[in-house]
């Protein structure tokens, strides 16, 4: 039997956090589904196609992981791709309480869907996409924290745009 996992999240723009968490579920799970949320309520830096194609380029090293695109529940996703685990990343203990939050709620509207929290290596703890994204537009170089493509695709966009970028972070509450 094949024992699938979701690990769902906006991926804006996938970082290497993520990669980690990533890499980690794909060695406990014989596949893992990297589900790109395509309407997160949050300001967005890439489009829902970007952010697959993105993450699908930084995660094409591992064989068991498949990138796509959801804008359902979770939980009714993971049943509608056979899904039995819902994969998510702790950094800090402020994540621990939304994430259990979640967890509890989606386990009420599922109870067949079980959610694994992984702790996240030392080197990522404080990373968030929002870290990420304030970094490029405010003209740093966020290409330590991200995937190659990742950093090219946040280059391009920095240079699209105009200076100084009138920047206002959006509201999240996880990344």
């Amino acid at each position: 039997m094949t024992k699938t996992a979701v690990y769902p999240g906006s991926f804006d723009p996938i970082h290497l956090g993520h990669v980690d968490i990533t890499q980690r579920s794909a060695s406990l799970f014989d596949r893992v589904i990297v589900a790109v949320y395509n309407r997160p309520n949050k300001r967005l830096m890439f489009t829902s196609e970007q952010r697959v194609a993105l993450a699908r380029e930084a995660l094409q090293d591992f064989p068991n992981v498949e990138v796509c695109l959801y804008g359902d529940l979770t939980v009714a996703f993971a049943r509608q791709i056979g899904a039995s685990v819902l994969v998510r990343g702790l950094r800090v203990i402020s994540d621990f309480e939304l994430e259990y939050q979640m967890a509890l709620t989606n386990n009420q509207l599922d109870p067949n869907i079980e959610t694994v929290c992984l702790m996240t290596h030392k080197d990522y703890a404080f990373l968030t996409s929002s870290i990420v994204k304030e970094i490029t537009l405010l003209g740093g170089d966020a290409s330590a924290l991200v995937p190659p493509n990742v950093a090219s695709a946040l280059r391009a966009l920095r240079e699209s745009l105009p200076d100084p970028v009138d920047f206002t972070p959006g509201v999240s509450v996880r990344d």
